[in-house]
């Protein structure tokens, strides 16, 4: 350990979700589940809308790019997880480390850009109908989506490069699952400020930014919803906006607590658990929260099934 200290850190150990051999392999059935169920719910989200005409709106195109989204960073965590339950040496290097954290870190704020498209397209949508289409052509989707992929990676790329200029030391154990860009920052024996300063005024104007879109964005559609007197139009509008609402509110809710938590006098469980929410869970629950309450993606995936047992 001695030599470990005055030498460069080339890899790091996770201390990992449990330090309780009787739960891991629990935990393993349980996340693997998890995972399967997210990976099969986002590509029938896909698939369904890829195979249905009806669904080839910008609306649905949004929803794929976000059902995207949470399947890709959601692989960047689970499976490196998985194979830590049931290994004794939780072992990742620097550079494996690095390209975690930029392509988590890349995938999830391209998602805080998609959402606030996605208010902007609900926006169009409910309160300029008869121009939607002129607002929301093919140029516009393409901006949209392209800015998101574009800032969410420009960003990540600016953390993940900052890491480069750190010195690693020791120690090397990593009390978490996952390279964390914050945990990360605390093993470093050189000084971090100019890294803070970078990951607060870039995570402050992507999480405000996104949010102001969204509020203002919400302001004006509750107001054109509440002046509807069509109970059928007001409801289908409501529907479309609640389902995006909840997803708004379980990501930058589970990223905001995220962030805090490690500032905080919390357990480090409670900020295991927050990142099991955010990498795991949420992306788990989208598709359930998008099909659920939506007749349209219901009725596309009924003819898509009609269709294959017909054909067999």
């Amino acid at each position: 350990m001695q030599s470990r200290n005055e030498s460069a850190v080339t890899k790091f150990y996770f201390v990992g979700f449990t330090n309780d051999p009787k739960l891991e392999v629990p935990f393993f059935l349980l996340f693997f589940s998890v995972y399967i169920f997210t990976l099969l719910g986002n590509c029938s989200i896909i698939l369904i809308v890829w195979l249905s005409p009806q669904l080839h709106t910008p609306m649905y195109f949004f929803l794929t790019q976000l059902a995207f989204l949470d399947l890709s960073f959601s692989s960047v965590i689970s499976p490196k997880m998985l194979a830590d339950l049931l290994t004794e040496k939780r072992i990742i290097t620097f550079s494996g480390c690095i390209a975690q954290i930029f392509f988590f870190s890349g995938f999830a704020s391209t998602e805080f850009f998609l959402l606030a498209a996605m208010a902007f397209d609900r926006y169009a949508a409910i309160c300029n109908p008869l121009t939607y289409a002129v607002i929301m052509n093919n140029s516009m989707i393409l901006w949209l989506v392209v800015g998101s992929y574009l800032g969410g990676f420009i960003n990540s790329l600016i953390h993940a490069s900052g890491l480069y200029r750190l010195s690693f030391c020791g120690p090397d154990v990593m009390n978490h699952f996952v390279c964390d860009y914050p945990v990360l920052l605390k093993l470093s024996c050189t000084d971090i400020m100019t890294n803070e300063l970078i990951l607060s005024v870039f995570a402050s104007f992507i999480v405000v930014g996104s949010l102001f879109v969204i509020f203002f964005s919400y302001v004006y559609i509750i107001t054109a919803i509440l002046k509807m007197g069509n109970t059928a139009g007001r409801s289908r509008a409501a529907s479309t906006c609640i389902s995006h609402l909840t997803c708004v509110f379980l990501f930058h809710g589970s990223v905001f607590l995220n962030e805090i938590l490690p500032k905080a006098s919390s357990s480090e469980g409670q900020y295991k658990l927050v990142t099991v929410i955010l990498t795991i869970l949420i992306p788990a629950l989208n598709p359930l929260i998008y099909s659920l309450r939506n007749n349209e993606v219901k009725e596309a995936a009924r003819k898509i099934l009609t269709w294959r047992c017909k054909t067999q």
